[in-house]
């Protein structure tokens, strides 16, 4: 008797490509306005990574939804006419709303820093680049571990994820070393934006239901283990680049649990509206 294959929950999978897709979204805010060229078109290529890991792991969501009559009746308000009454992987990327977003709240912030131009938020790249080195530091470690799940199709796509992330953390690690071992205002950007986004990487080590049966069924990665790791990652590059890294405390951000910043809503509006405006249309 050949056993039914073994799938990560659904919320699981959604939590990982919703953090893929948002900040996809959010580096690619920089198109047409990279500091200088060749920036300009590594974050579009960052994106297109993101963007590719998110759709196949909402793909992989759409199909477990549709194969499952409980899943189904669950999504059933995204399944429109044109998509015959199933769910796909446009419809779980362009018409859930905010709080049916599993993204860490970190992912979903504006580029604006602390020392941004303006209070309205001109870019700051090293808000960008210090955020991208956070995500990437732990998402190295997650698709690593991930390569073993038991969850074939899952396993398949943190194999081909891990070599993007892999020169995702290059890229960052490289150029937070030259902001925070640069001159004096690249070296406080950087120290600010550290300062600033640090607090929010709190979120990755308190654990979800979804994420707890995914790691009780052998399907997902135990992120509170990954911790020391991460840290290890984390302060070697802060070592080379100068930076102090800043205590964490307060309050733990909950945006996988559905619970997000006041950016995200403007995220999503930006983002969705073409797709609400024209809900039938066939592209």
């Amino acid at each position: 008797m050949v056993s039914a294959p073994t799938h990560a929950p659904v919320d699981y999978l959604l939590h990982l490509a919703d953090n893929a897709l948002v900040l996809g979204q959010r580096n690619a805010e920089w198109c047409g306005h990279g500091p200088v060229l060749e920036e300009d078109l590594a974050l579009a290529n960052n994106s297109l990574d993101l963007l590719g890991q998110a759709r196949m792991l909402y793909q992989h969501a759409a199909a477990l939804i549709n194969d499952d009559a409980p899943l189904s009746q669950r999504f059933q308000h995204l399944q429109g006419a044109r998509t015959e009454g199933r769910v796909t992987e446009d419809t779980l990327a362009y018409f859930r709303d905010t709080a049916e977003f599993r993204n860490f709240t970190l992912l979903e912030l504006p580029h604006s820093g602390p020392l941004a131009a303006t209070a309205s938020g001109d870019r700051d790249y090293a808000t960008t680049i210090t955020r991208n080195f956070l995500y990437s530091a732990l998402m190295v470690l997650v698709w690593d571990r991930l390569q073993t799940s038991a969850d074939a199709h899952l396993a398949a796509i943190a194999a081909k994820s891990l070599k993007e992330v892999r020169y995702h953390l290059r890229h960052a690690s490289d150029w937070l070393v030259r902001f925070g071992d640069g001159t004096d205002e690249s070296h406080a950007r950087a120290q600010a934006a550290l300062n600033h986004l640090m607090p929010y990487c709190q979120e990755f080590w308190i654990g979800s239901d979804a994420e707890t049966q995914a790691v009780q069924a052998g399907t997902g990665a135990d992120v509170p283990a990954l911790q020391a790791g991460w840290d290890a990652l984390v302060d070697e590059t802060l070592q080379e680049a100068t930076l102090q890294r800043p205590a964490v405390r307060g309050y733990v951000p909950q945006g996988k649990l559905g619970v997000h910043s006041e950016h995200m809503g403007f995220l999503l509006a930006d983002m969705q509206s073409l797709a609400r405006a024209h809900p039938q249309a066939v592209w």
